[in-house]
Parts: structure tokens; sequence; C-alpha cells
């Protein structure tokens, strides 16, 4: 990658990562000097924020790394394409980057969630141990800022204003792709297959938790399914917003000390490194002013979680028992469920879904009320944002796996008592309204109701039913429509 022009620059080493040192180095902002561990990356800004922000244990995603490794590679190289930026300089920089979206300094990337609202302190934790790792790989002195300075050469035409929320983005929507879709696809994949094989299985329905008219054990799963795909969908559709990148706006959206084009060439730049469809946000005031589109793509998980909590709920109720409860589903024993009660196994995994599911409803709240917080040019909440967002992918994603892998996937029927109660029903007398009438039909309800009969003996002994018109019209079987969607 380097140029014939750059004949006295320092040659690139081939290092690996990792620095042979003791004790402390002295390290320099425009503040003064700090003293950071010798055997680090950073540099004084990070370790100023290791300091005032030591709060909790919520460290700043690794992924937010990565995705900056992304970011500073693009303009780095963009920068060197208009010569702005030497190709030697360029080269050490992007093996810097390389390492970082590889996950391999993530050891240097130590700072907490909680710290200025912009990301400051992150995107200068990228710029400082990009920088000495770079200096490093030139056989430069750790700390000196040469030949590689943090400010002038890896933050060069940016601001943490506008690069802090391309990585939120660029990590979303890597997180969206890689962890959270696939699985939820196969979890909806694994019920739309237990489905298909219990379409022929009638059971009766339930509204309110009361007796209903029949229909299948499949078209009741495939139910399920499609709140899952309708969520699948609705991330999709979210996700469109966060392609959208800031970078480019640098302080206040303005563009300024980034030169014309610049914004529209390393939102190229990162659609090629990633393979997604970044382009430049149309509207930097927006981009940076709001996080609104971080807002909805949150949203989009919510929804997901709404969805889960339903099919994980309904599940539990339908294996609740085993002789006591609807008992309908057998879920698998995975562990023993009491310390005291012999023998009692407990559907964990559907607690855990919807456990997971409220936690992620806990920092939709967080994201829509930081959303909120704007002032003017520039949302100061975004740490606590994306921290929060890839918090809730990351445990839909491992939640959807489990519940899969421990709880759908080897669920069975217990088709006898599912036929009883279909067979003890008293809300099949739906099928005999359009033939007496909806009030003669009630009549015979609450009569099979109050004296604890069958249905046929309390149509036929109301003598508006015989036999053979019972026997005719109350077939379970024929009251499940047609397929899926009961026509």
């Amino acid at each position: 990658m380097t140029s014939a022009n750059d004949a006295s620059h320092p040659e690139l080493l081939d290092l690996p990562i990792g620095i042979s040192a003791s004790g402390s180095r002295e390290e320099f902002d425009s503040m003064g000097s700090v003293e950071v561990p010798a055997d680090r990356y950073w540099g004084a800004q990070t370790q100023r924020s290791l300091l005032h922000f030591d709060i909790g244990g919520d460290r700043m995603p690794k992924e937010v790394y990565h995705a900056y490794g992304y970011v500073k590679k693009a303009c780095a190289l963009v920068n060197a394409k208009a010569d702005r930026l030497p190709g030697w300089k360029r080269d050490a920089i992007v093996r810097a980057c390389d390492e970082t979206i590889k996950g391999q300094l993530d050891d240097h990337y130590p700072l907490f969630v909680w710290q200025t609202g912009s990301g400051t302190q992150s995107n200068m934790n990228i710029n400082e141990v990009v920088s000495n790792r770079a200096i490093q790989l030139l056989g430069g002195a750790l700390g000196s800022q040469k030949p590689i300075g943090p400010n002038d050469d890896v933050n060069m035409g940016q601001s943490s204003n506008d690069t802090f929320p391309t990585a939120m983005h660029i990590a979303s929507v890597i997180s969206i792709d890689s962890v959270l879709l696939p699985a939820v696809e196969r979890l909806v994949e694994m019920i739309e297959k237990k489905a298909n094989g219990w379409l022929d299985v009638v059971k009766i329905g339930r509204t309110h938790l009361e007796d209903a008219v029949p229909l299948t054990v499949g078209q009741e799963w495939y139910g399920w399914a499609g709140q899952l795909r309708a969520a699948i969908e609705d991330i999709k559709l979210a996700r469109a917003g966060l392609y959208d990148l800031a970078v480019g706006g640098t302080a206040i959206g303005t563009g300024l000390n980034a030169p014309k084009g610049f914004s529209g060439e390393v939102a190229a730049k990162l659609a090629e490194l990633t393979g997604k469809p970044f382009v430049t946000a149309p509207n930097k005031f927006a981009a940076q002013g709001s996080l609104d589109a971080m807002v909805r793509a949150h949203a989009s998980l919510r929804g997901l979680a709404v969805a889960l909590i339903k099919i994980a709920n309904d599940m539990r109720w339908l294996a609740s028992g085993p002789r006591c409860g609807l008992a309908e589903l057998v879920l698998p024993s995975n562990e023993p469920g009491s310390s005291i009660m012999p023998g009692k196994v407990n559907p964990t995994q559907c607690e855990a879904i919807v456990m997971i599911a409220i936690r992620v409803m806990g920092n939709d709240t967080a994201v829509a009320f930081a959303g909120s917080q704007g002032n003017f040019e520039l949302n100061a909440m975004r740490p606590v944002i994306i921290d929060s967002f890839l918090h809730s992918a990351r445990i839909l994603a491992d939640g959807c796996h489990k519940f899969r892998r421990f709880s759908v996937e080897e669920t069975q029927l217990n088709t006898e008592k599912i036929k009883a109660y279909v067979e003890g029903s008293v809300m099949l007398v739906t099928a005999l309204s359009p033939v007496i009438g909806y009030q003669n039909a009630a009549h015979i309800a609450e009569k099979a109701i109050a004296d604890g009969t069958t249905l046929r003996e309390a149509a036929i002994a109301s003598g508006r039913v015989s036999q053979e018109l019972f026997d005719q019209t109350i077939r379970p079987s024929d009251m499940v429509g047609e397929g899926l969607a009961g026509a």
C-alpha cells in the first residue's frame, strides 16, 4: 500500500501486538502529562476517563470499538487517497484498525459506559490506541504522538460528535445481522416445523382464559410464528434507518475541518469494508442532534420482546401440570425444579425468555428517554443508548437460541389430554347457533354447565336437537377452517 512518493518515511515493521514493559510511562494531552500503565496502548485522555468515570462495572461494549475500527480505517483510506495523509501513515493506521476490528486490541479499550455523553472519551481511546500501535509499528516511541498523532492523524477530518453515532449505527447493524436475526430466524423455523407436524391435531381454543371454539395445535403454533415473522420484518424496516451515517458532519453537522465530499466517500468506503449498504446521512443536523434512528431500532427489539412474552407464557400455561394444570404440552425436563419438592420440573426456558423480554422493555424505556434528551446540535446521551441496544440484541439472540434448543425443539403433545378437552368442551355449541339460533344454543350450553352433563346430552334433552342433527353439526375437525388461514 506504500506509494512511490513516500521515499523518506519510516518503514512499517511486522511487530506482534503487545508492549514488553512494566511500571508506567508518561503520556500527554492538551491539559498536561498523565502516567499510564506502560504495557497499555492507550494515552492520557483514556487514563483520565478511567479515573473520573470508574462507575460500576459497565464497560463500553467491545462491539463499539470494533465498529470504530472500521470508521478510523475508512477515514484513513479516504484521507490518503486525497493526499491529505501520507501512504505510510495510512498503512500503519489501517494495520492498527484491522487489529481493532478483529478484537485483537480489546484489552486496550477499557472505558466505562458512564462517560461524556458524546462518546468523546471512547473516540479518544481508539485514537490513542491506534496512534500508539501505529507508532510502535513504525519504530517510534510510545507516548510521543510522533510520527502518528491521535488527533491530527487518526482523527483527521473527524469529531467525536459525528464518529461516535456512526460507530453506534455500524455496531447495531452488525449485531442485528450477525447475532440477532439469525437466532430469531432459527427459532421461528423450528416453531413452523412443529406447527406443520400438528396441523391436523384438533384442540380447544381459549379466549379470556376461558374455553372457546376449536382450532388445531398447528394453527396455534403458526400464530406464534406469525408474530415472530412480523417482528423480524419490523426489525429489518427499522434497521434501514441505521444505514444513514453522521460521519463527515464533524462538530455540529456543518462539516467544519472535513474536506468537500468527505462524508460521502467515507460512507461509501464503510459500505465496502462492512458489506452493509451504508450511506452518508442527508441531514447531518438531524443525525447528530438526535438519535431517533437508534430509538426506532430499539423499539423494534421491544416488539420482538412483546411477541416472545406471549409465546413463552402461552407455552408455560399449556404445559402447566403435569396433573393439575392444562397439561396439553409436555416441555423437556432440563433440570430439577425445586430444592424441596422432589420430582418437580419447571418451565425454566419460558421463564428465562420472559425475564429477558422484561429487561429489553426496560432498556427500551432508557433508550427512548435518552433519545429525548438531545439539546440543540447534539444528543449527549449516546453511551447509554448503544450499551442498552447491544445488550438487548445480545440477550434476545442468546435467549432465542436457548429457548429453541432446550424448549421448543423438544416439546411434545399430550394428545390424550387434548382430545379429552375437545370432547368435554361446551363451546362446541357455537356450531349449533346458525341452526337453532344463538339464544337456544346459549340455553343448551348453560344447562350443560349447570348440570355437569355433556353438551350432547344437554342438546338432545332440550328437544331442539336430534341425535342425528347433533352428530352431523358438532364435528370439531370441521370447525377449524381450511388450512392456516381458517378460510
